[in-house]
């Protein structure tokens, strides 16, 4: 596919990621235009952001304070494969947290990070198991989004997220960072989005179910999801004894 393709796909998904109601509070509703260029001035206007990794080792990435909603093909980033900014408007002051993810999971071809409500709100539960955020709630969750690390909260744009991606080691498609949101990543940029989409309607199934006691589904369940469709579960690994390096 060529980059002005890939370009527009980035704008299409972003769209509809907003349509839907996925990215809160990067519409600029209710902000005046001197309160909204005070804010993008500090950097503290909503920070949302889809990164696409190019043949040639480069990236396409969607600026910083850019609605999902309104991005323009022609002003997405484009970097090269160190990071560097050749093309585009300033990218997204997150590339750090997108660099580590692409460099310890090989597969990787797109990140989508959100601040979606019910991803966001499982966060700061005191009973979130960082090593599995949500239990094996639904098949699709599983084949989607695989299981969901829970890393501790760092304010946007520190890079020190990335060593905490880094630490762990590749196991995980999809992260949490608390008190932030989801960072998802996939083979495809399509995959990546109905990946994120999935983690957040599991966050919100658990929310609804939360203390009612639900059934999830079991080991057994889970091991013949792994077997038939061939998933790469961390929890699979680990008692498997096998090594995610």
């Amino acid at each position: 596919m060529s980059e002005s393709r890939l370009r527009e796909e980035i704008c299409r998904y972003g769209r509809s990621l907003f349509e839907r109601g996925l990215t809160p509070g990067s519409s600029g509703i209710g902000i005046g235009d001197v309160e909204k260029a005070r804010a993008v001035a500090v950097g503290i206007v909503d920070d949302m952001h889809i990164s696409l990794r190019l043949d040639d080792g480069g990236w396409l990435v969607t600026p910083t304070n850019a609605s999902l909603g309104f991005l323009d093909p022609a002003r997405i980033s484009r970097l090269d494969s160190a990071g560097r900014l050749v093309s585009g408007d300033k990218p997204t002051k997150e590339i750090p947290l997108h660099a580590a993810l692409y460099e310890s999971r090989g597969s990787a071809r797109a990140i989508v990070h959100l601040h979606s409500t019910h991803a966001v709100a499982l966060t700061m539960l005191p009973e979130i198991d960082p090593r599995a955020a949500l239990p094996p709630m639904t098949p699709y969750y599983l084949m989607r989004a695989g299981e969901t690390a829970l890393v501790p909260y760092y304010r946007p744009g520190d890079p020190a997220v990335a060593d905490a991606i880094r630490g762990l080691a590749g196991k995980y498609s999809s992260v949490l960072l608390a008190n932030h949101g989801p960072v998802v990543a996939g083979d495809s940029l399509e995959a990546a989005v109905f990946a994120t989409e999935e983690l957040e309607e599991t966050a919100k199934l658990y929310l609804l179910l939360r203390n009612l006691n639900p059934r999830y589904l079991t080991p057994d369940q889970v091991s013949d999801l792994v077997q038939t469709f061939g998933l790469d579960l961390p929890s699979h690994h680990d008692h498997d004894g096998h090594d995610h390096g």
